[in-house]
């Protein structure tokens, strides 16, 4: 990224982060929530001069991260978008979880696609696409085991931060829709991070 597109970047996500700090539906909660997001912007900053990341993978990685604080700000049942929804298809729950799974496979598609190609874990690209699938779902099972590890610790905290409200294949859909995710990135933004890819690692051939 530019230096502009850089102080953009970390304007939109400091600034949606203290939005979503102030007065949040429930404390505990929006630090479950927040954490993922707070993580990766310590991993991006330390990694920012040795390993850049494509563009669109910089900005894959804040829209996940806003859906992260809009919903540790209003807990996922109760995100205002999610209410509109349930009211356009007449749905009996609020959804806003799910469009924060479907990003849980979306996102870490691209990321995950960029890290096996450019550090060489992948010889053929026969084997691309389910790897990345595969990676994709081992990281929506492990939120899913660190949900029902929030619920042993606290009761209380793990009902805002599950939000089933009341679903019993709520694990099972959280999954699917992350599976779903995944596979569309990979359908729809293969072409265009090839492009980004090979613009990046331009600069490092043409200096060889």
């Amino acid at each position: 990224m530019t230096r502009f597109n850089t102080i953009a970047w970390l304007a939109v996500f400091l600034g949606v982060l203290a939005w979503s700090a102030v007065e949040p539906r429930d404390r505990v909660t929006w630090w479950l929530e927040v954490s993922p997001a707070l993580m990766a912007l310590v991993l991006l900053v330390a990694t920012r001069q040795r390993f850049p990341l494509t563009g669109l993978a910089y900005l894959l990685i804040l829209v996940h991260s806003v859906i992260l604080m809009v919903g540790g700000h209003y807990t996922y049942a109760e995100v205002p978008l999610g209410e509109w929804l349930q009211a356009v298809n007449g749905s009996d729950r609020n959804n806003y979880d799910k469009i924060g799974h479907l990003a849980q496979g979306f996102v870490p598609a691209i990321v995950a696609r960029e890290l096996l190609l450019r550090l060489g874990v992948v010889a053929r690209r026969g084997w691309l696409a389910l790897l990345v699938v595969c990676i994709c779902l081992a990281v929506s099972a492990f939120y899913e085991l660190l949900e029902w590890w929030a619920a042993l610790i606290s009761a209380e905290a793990a009902e805002a931060f599950l939000g089933t409200q009341g679903y019993e294949w709520d694990t099972q859909s959280d999954m699917a829709w992350a599976f779903a995710g995944a596979v569309a990135a990979l359908v729809l933004l293969s072409r265009l991070h090839d492009r980004q890819l090979a613009a990046l690692d331009a600069p490092r051939r043409g200096g060889s």
